[in-house]
């Protein structure tokens, strides 16, 4: 009686074994992402981040497998409310103004057929102005984004594709440089 009642546990407890080494595990989503750029047709023509000097990325680059697929199509910087918004790369102001509540400026970038997008952003620039690298066009509103916490919704786009906005930036813009001991200066010594 006793070996039946083991040799079922065993049974079940090899059976639990398989079953947890088969399931999947789920892979946990870091707090923030390192920011590297995926699409190679885009010109590195930024000369500064939309943010600050280089922001945490909430959400990087989903590009989506169809057209009207899920995916996520930008990039999520975060950003206090109220934090300057600035243009990427010279360009027009080709929109800005609210659509479906929220703030929007979009810039036309100089010499490419790329437009860039900024959301939620209260416009400080009218459309057909024309702004430099660098150049404020707004600042972050405090409510109508879709992040956890205040973030700039930064997009691009080439006609009616979207693109990876981080391809804009350089290089040495989306890593940071190697640490650097500096002198102590007025500092005896033993």
């Amino acid at each position: 009686m006793r070996a039946k009642r083991y040799g079922r546990c065993g049974t079940w407890l090899v059976l639990g074994f398989l079953l947890l080494l088969t399931a999947p595990t789920p892979t946990p989503r870091p707090p923030f992402l390192t920011p590297t750029a995926t699409d190679t047709s885009v010109p590195a023509i930024g000369r500064a981040w939309p943010v600050g000097a280089r922001p945490t990325v909430l959400r990087g680059w989903e590009p989506p497998a169809t057209v009207y697929g899920r995916g996520h199509r930008g990039v999520d910087l975060a950003a206090p409310p109220g934090s300057p918004v600035r243009a990427v790369a010279p360009g027009r102001v080709s929109f800005a103004g609210r659509v479906a509540g929220k703030g929007v400026v979009s810039v036309e970038l100089t010499g490419t057929d790329l437009r860039t997008t900024y959301e939620p952003v209260t416009a400080s620039v009218e459309k057909g102005a024309e702004v430099a690298a660098g150049e404020v066009v707004g600042t972050v509103e405090p409510t109508g984004s879709h992040c956890t916490t205040t973030c700039v919704h930064w997009g691009l786009r080439r006609g009616e594709t979207y693109l990876d906005p981080l391809s804009l930036l350089p290089p040495w813009l989306l890593r940071r440089g190697p640490s650097r001991l500096l002198p102590v200066l007025d500092v005896p010594l033993p």
